[in-house]
């Protein structure tokens, strides 16, 4: 989805950076009468995991658990985990055995592993931790209270199974009060040689259209103004949903939600995350271009800008499909931000195929441009060949990749100096009290004075005009200007 640490100082995300966040839904607040000691959740990884955390937080706020106000006075510790790459699950080994520690000392502890890790490695984390109380895969996090009274019983357990995944998400612990997730669709059907999410988040689980509503709804009537709908394909939403219309297409498609969705009053703006190139249609591009609240920021990973490469990743298309994707979204929105995910050093990547993802780069000019060395995982099939590129080579690779990246993203955001930015404030800067930071439609970074200079005082939630003044490759400063 990025490497800041916001305001949820007490329940830390590692991984991408996520919207800026502000407080917790009262709708949340713990059940009076009812305490059953603090609790902290670290999180790692993408923004399904983020949302995942806010659910598993409402959860244990409605048990009458509190927020700690640090990770080693809780009682409970949950980790919920990523296994994209190998660093962020050795990470997660790490803290693990600092909490073991602690609970050889205190056996009240509870301590919980949770998310991709967990459903990747189940019953053999227990054998790895035996202080383990409970480990369950993402398709479980709404059952977490359920799993919870097992482990109060005097069971270690292990929650690992394939699982409907039920509507229930009412009672997520938002980390903003601004900017909320909403799941749409869960799973994964791809099977990428490289990619171990299908193993670990299960097969693809579309929301009903109105659930998805529902909920937005109600983040609306709590005073929620930007809405991120999420998936792991998102593109791929309704393709396990029933009914087929007229001309022939699914009833049910992203293009259609997005229809259905559109006029819930009191959001502002409505993004969505992670697209996949073999969904993206002419149809949604044109959707996001007529519907005023879609956002002009497109987040489409190609992963490599050679076809030989993309064909042993078995992604399904080719890099011309990707650049018609480009240019449709540039025909009808010729300011659209893009970013993308790409992957340095696959297996036999060579040389000049590693120029050919710098040339795409350099030729598509993205706004951000997520990068990782390819990273062997389990039970993924490029993890067994035997053309397997050195770790210098990796490391060369990535740190050219970068610093190209970091100077398209600079040349990029030099288009937005002296333009008025409609920015969406989501928080106070916490490097400077007396400004706030938000985002552009397109998904910039914006920092700006909380006063503007008729002396309105400005408050997150607010949608400012802001004048740029200030270009960097990540981020942007400016002026509140008059409306």
């Amino acid at each position: 989805m990025n490497h800041t640490e916001e305001r949820f100082h007490r329940r830390r995300s590692i991984g991408r950076p996520s919207a800026l966040t502000v407080t917790a839904s009262p709708s949340t607040a713990p059940v009076p009468g009812l305490e059953r000691g603090s609790y902290w959740i670290t999180t790692f990884g993408c923004q399904m995991n983020k949302a995942d955390s806010e659910r598993m937080a409402g959860i244990l706020e409605s048990m009458g658990y509190r927020e700690a106000t640090a990770e080693l006075d809780a009682d409970l510790v949950l980790y919920n985990t990523c296994t994209i790459r190998d660093n962020a699950e050795q990470k997660v080994y790490s803290y693990l055995g600092r909490q073991a520690r602690r609970k050889r000392s205190n056996p009240n502890l509870k301590l919980v592993v949770a998310g991709c890790v967990a459903q990747q490695e189940g019953e053999s984390l227990l054998r790895r931790v035996p202080e383990l109380d409970l480990v369950m895969g993402p398709q479980h996090a709404n059952r977490l209270e359920t799993l919870l009274q097992q482990v109060d019983s005097g069971q270690q357990v292990v929650a690992t199974e394939e699982h409907h995944i039920l509507e229930d998400i009412t009672t997520a612990r938002r980390d903003s009060s601004i900017c909320g997730w909403v799941n749409v669709i869960y799973g994964c059907n791809e099977r990428c040689t490289y990619c171990v999410v299908p193993s670990v988040r299960g097969k693809e689980q579309s929301r009903l259209p109105d659930a998805i509503k529902l909920e937005m709804e109600g983040l609306a009537a709590q005073g929620y103004r930007e809405i991120t709908l999420l998936g792991q394909n998102i593109d791929a939403y309704g393709r396990d949903l029933p009914g087929i219309t007229a001309e022939g297409r699914r009833k049910n498609t992203l293009t259609d939600l997005l229809h259905h969705v559109h006029d819930v009053e009191g959001i502002e703006r409505i993004r969505f995350a992670t697209s996949h190139p073999r969904y993206f249609t002419r149809r949604l591009i044109d959707a996001c271009a007529d519907l005023p609240k879609l956002c002009e920021h497109f987040h489409i990973p190609f992963q490599s800008g050679d076809n030989d490469v993309l064909q042993a990743m078995a992604r399904g298309y080719t890099i011309e499909r990707y650049r018609r994707i480009i240019d449709h979204i540039r025909e009808r929105m010729p300011d659209a931000s893009l970013s993308a995910d790409v992957i340095v050093a696959f297996p036999g990547e060579t040389d000049a195929q590693f120029r050919r993802t710098l040339n795409l780069i350099e030729e598509i000019n993205f706004d951000l441009v997520n990068t990782a060395a390819y990273s062997p995982r389990p039970n993924t099939p490029a993890a067994n060949w035997d053309n397997q590129l050195p770790e210098d080579v990796k490391v060369a690779r990535l740190q050219e990749i970068n610093a190209l990246v970091e100077r398209c993203a600079k040349e990029r955001n030099a288009r937005y100096f002296d333009r008025i930015e409609e920015v969406l404030a989501e928080g106070i800067n916490p490097k400077d009290p007396s400004q706030l930071m938000g985002r552009t439609r397109t998904n910039r970074l914006t920092f700006f004075s909380a006063e503007g200079s008729d002396g309105r005082r400005f408050q997150p939630g607010d949608l400012v005009q802001v004048r740029i003044n200030a270009v960097r490759s990540f981020s942007l400063s400016g002026t509140p200007v008059h409306d």
